[in-house]
């Protein structure tokens, strides 16, 4: 690694010395954060119960897993099952510093990208707010029918109390296991709460060292969607980039891991002639500068693929001419094994609990 370089992700994969350089930071964190478990542990902070089950989706990992195509999956479970849910976010990105219903105005630069992702691909209903336990009180004022709640990317949000946890795990699993800056844990793993949800592991990606957890694990990979849809919604087999049908595309993402994108559009087979990362939650300003930059240089491609994520800020954006985008949704399958632990749960959850809105 070039010394001038600051590659996280390499230094995160084990306790070489780069993070042994960093581990006092690690060793102030993890006394920071059991200073914070015990003001929970013993009252100083109490959470809050919402009168309907919460699960939440997250991770103990910095940087994309997978939580939003889980989230979404999970949802469209629960319809199916005849429940009603409604999901809380935080709303990265988004300008809302109150609670705010996403229906009321579906913006990416007010509400966040996710959330507005997650109402289209859902139908549920979606609240965003920095406080979980208010966005719970003002979707539920606004939706008295749902009978549960899913918390996208909620898992170190402690004042929402929590039922049940799927704790999102890729390729990297817990890499070497420290905390951040030193590793890429946001908090210690397995989780020392008290008292603690029930927790289960969902692995998005297979991982070629996986380390041990004391919690169920389901394996939900992810993969591309076979066709790229274009902003006005007309279809594209994702193939036809693939096998020269059409010329070698532009990939374009404002996520956590853009390489992991572009590697899966390789993975099927595509030249790309060209890719453009950006910081995760990049808003319509920056994609828009970006794609026109890299659509001014010579030889640049027609066509462009982006992630759902980035789809959901540019559409009503003007492209550059010439230029056609065309987003890539993530699919992620909840396996059998997880839906039938998941209903058995659920089946002891289904009369609501006294609280106070």
């Amino acid at each position: 690694m070039n010394s001038l370089t600051w590659d996280p992700q390499s230094i995160w994969r084990r306790r070489g010395l780069p993070a042994r350089a960093l581990w006092p930071v690690h060793a102030l964190m993890h006394g920071l954060l059991a200073a914070r478990r015990a003001a929970w542990r013993w009252g100083l902070r109490r959470p809050w119960s919402a009168p309907v089950p919460v699960i939440v989706v997250g991770n103990v990992i910095v940087g994309g897993a997978g939580k939003t195509p889980t989230t979404a999956a999970l949802v469209q479970h629960l319809q199916t099952r005849g429940w009603r849910p409604g999901v809380v976010a935080r709303g990265y990105g988004g300008r809302a510093t109150t609670p705010q219903l996403v229906a009321d105005d579906p913006d990416p630069g007010l509400c966040g990208d996710e959330p507005v992702l997650l109402a289209q691909a859902t139908g549920a209903p979606v609240a965003v707010g920095r406080d979980r336990p208010a966005a719970v009180r003002a979707l539920l004022q606004r939706h008295p029918q749902v009978d549960i709640i899913v918390s996208d990317d909620g898992l170190q949000h402690w004042a929402l109390a929590a039922d049940l946890a799927l704790v999102v795990f890729d390729a990297r699993d817990v890499g070497n296991g420290w905390l951040l800056p030193a590793g890429p844990l946001r908090e210690p793993w397995p989780l020392r709460r008290r008292p603690a949800p029930d927790v289960w592991v969902v692995r998005t990606e297979p991982t070629t060292a996986p380390r041990p957890h004391p919690y169920p694990e389901f394996a939900a990979p992810r993969r591309l969607a076979a066709l790229a849809r274009g902003l006005q919604g007309d279809p594209r087999p994702l193939r036809d980039w693939a096998d020269g049908t059409l010329a070698a595309p532009g990939a374009l993402a404002g996520i956590a891991r853009p390489e992991a994108f572009f590697q899966a559009l390789r993975a099927q087979g595509m030249a790309l002639a060209h890719t453009c990362a950006l910081r995760d939650h990049a808003d319509a300003a920056e994609l828009q500068q970006a794609l026109a930059a890299a659509a001014a240089q010579p030889g640049a491609p027609r066509d462009w693929l982006c992630t759902d994520k980035d789809a959901v800020k540019l559409r009503g954006v003007a492209l550059p001419p010439g230029v056609r985008l065309w987003s890539v949704g993530l699919e992620l399958a909840l396996p059998a094994a997880l839906t039938a632990a998941l209903d058995g749960w659920l089946a002891q959850r289904r009369v609501p609990r006294d609280a106070t809105l």
